[in-house]
């Protein structure tokens, strides 16, 4: 199945939180920090699932640019300059619906370290 397009992609409260909307009448709104230290690049995720790096700090992080990568995705730049995650359509929706799980483990992962967001 494939993963459905947006028609329409917003960011509001001042770069802090992304809205797609579908045809359907449906949204997912995510944190801008919660797609930081989820975004699917190399650089956070790593190469295998052990490799995922724990992104610190980012609390106040906001997207300051959104382009799009052919028809299928979007890079999205944040105000600490990273860029390099690809957050295809699908991507979003796996985020969505995995956001409660990720990012009680991502807190988690924090607190067992002594850092924090």
């Amino acid at each position: 199945m494939t993963s459905p397009v947006p028609t329409e992609i917003r960011v509001t409260e001042k770069g802090q939180r992304l809205i797609l909307a579908y045809e359907d009448g449906s949204t997912i709104a995510l944190a801008a920090e919660f797609l930081r230290v989820e975004s699917p690049s190399a650089e956070v995720q790593g190469h295998t699932p052990k490799d995922k790096r724990l992104i610190a700090g980012k609390k106040d992080v906001a997207i300051t640019g959104i382009d799009p990568v052919g028809t299928y995705a979007v890079k999205i730049t944040f105000s600490d300059g990273h860029s390099t995650g690809i957050f295809a359509w699908e991507t979003f929706q796996t985020l969505h619906t995995r956001q409660d799980e990720l990012w009680s483990a991502y807190l988690k992962n924090l607190a067992e370290r002594g850092l924090s967001r």
